[in-house]
């Protein structure tokens, strides 16, 4: 059975837009910090982990900020390399030939999901309220 996390609504990232998220994702077990980026462009969208392969830094130069201006090419802020957006192939800059690494996602019911990984998701504020009135006063 494949699990859909839902990370936000289609209508929390404007179109022809990116917005990064920090997820932590569970690997052999342990959990891992796991930084995303999802493009909302028109009717479909996209989604790659937020990381340069040219030398492993964040992509967006300034928060939310994924894209070539006045273009649609994805632009690493460090070090100017351009990727397609709908395949994630870098076609200029230090790292040409290499590829973003892309995420699977979907939309459920107007909500962006992330599939095909497992995520270590955090607890309801009701369990943690739970956890802390179960807890015996500290002396």
């Amino acid at each position: 059975m494949t699990v859909a996390y839902a990370i936000c609504s289609v209508s929390d990232i404007p179109n022809r837009r990116g917005r990064g998220f920090e997820l932590v994702r569970v690997v052999d077990g342990a959990e891992k910090p796991w930084p995303i980026f999802v493009v909302r462009w028109d009717k479909q969208v996209f989604a790659y982990v937020n990381r340069c392969p040219h030398n492993n830094v964040n992509l967006d130069w300034e928060t939310n900020q994924f894209f070539e201006p006045g273009t649609k090419n994805i632009v690493c802020g460090k070090h100017g390399s351009l990727f397609e957006l709908a395949s994630g192939k870098c076609f200029d800059g230090p790292c040409v030939g290499k590829d973003l690494e892309p995420v699977s996602v979907c939309v459920l019911d107007g909500d962006i999901c992330v599939v095909g990984v497992e995520l270590a998701e955090l607890p309801d504020e009701d369990d943690e309220e739970a956890a802390r009135s179960a807890s015996p006063p500290s002396p």
